[in-house]
C-alpha cells in the first residue's frame, strides 16, 4: 500500500492540481466525506462546494468545485468537475459582484440559486484558504 494518496483535481479545461496527499474531503449528495490512506472504493457526486486536499508537506490546498464526481480507489483519488478552481485563484470581487447579480435576478431567471450557490462556494474556498 502506497504512503500517501495520489489526488487529481482535473476541470474540463485543465488539471487544476495533481500530487501526492495525506488527506482530501469533499462534499458529496450523501455529505462531507474525508479519505485518507486506505479508504474503500467509492464513486461519488460532489455538490458545488469547496474541495480541501492536504498536501504531504502540510501545506492546504483549498478549490472550489462546480459539483462532479469523485472516485476513490487503491489510494487514488479523482475529483473531476465541469468547473475547478484553486482558492488562490479567485477573483473576489467578481465573484461578488456575480452573486449580488444573480441575487437580484431571484424568482426570474431559473438558474439565479444555482449562480448565487457556486459564487459562495468560490467565496468560501477563499475564507477556508486564509
Amino acid at each position: 500500500m502506497a504512503e500517501n494518496l495520489t489526488v487529481s483535481l482535473v476541470a474540463a479545461d485543465r488539471t487544476v492540481w495533481s500530487g501526492e496527499a495525506t488527506m482530501v474531503i469533499a462534499r458529496t449528495v450523501e455529505g462531507d466525506v474525508g479519505v485518507l490512506r486506505g479508504h474503500a472504493p467509492m464513486l461519488s457526486l460532489l455538490t458545488d462546494a469547496v474541495v480541501e486536499i492536504a498536501e504531504v508537506d502540510g501545506d492546504l490546498v483549498v478549490a472550489a468545485v462546480d459539483g462532479g464526481f469523485l472516485s476513490v480507489a487503491a489510494d487514488r483519488v479523482s475529483i473531476l468537475s465541469e468547473r475547478a478552481v484553486l482558492a488562490s485563484e479567485v477573483d473576489v470581487d467578481l465573484v461578488q459582484a456575480e452573486a449580488e447579480e444573480a441575487r437580484a435576478l431571484l424568482g426570474t431567471d431559473d438558474d439565479a440559486e444555482l449562480r448565487i450557490r457556486r459564487a459562495e462556494a468560490r467565496l468560501r474556498a477563499v475564507e477556508r484558504a486564509r
